[in-house]
């Protein structure tokens, strides 16, 4: 699971709840908070590899 799960949970709450109640900016929200969440996990896997890239050896 990832580490910014809950946060694209909650994007998709907002999404759906804007697709329930016709709120088209409540839809965007939740897109947003999706994205962010995938770009947060993206970019924390690519840290993970380069962390190994770079150690120094003694």
């Amino acid at each position: 699971m990832s580490d910014h799960k809950g946060e694209e949970l909650k994007g998709r709450g907002k999404e759906a709840v804007g697709d329930l109640t016709g709120d088209t900016d409540l839809q965007r929200e939740g897109e947003i908070d999706q994205g962010s969440a995938k770009t947060k996990d993206a970019v924390g896997k690519a840290a993970d590899k380069l962390k190994g890239t770079f150690t120094r050896d003694k």
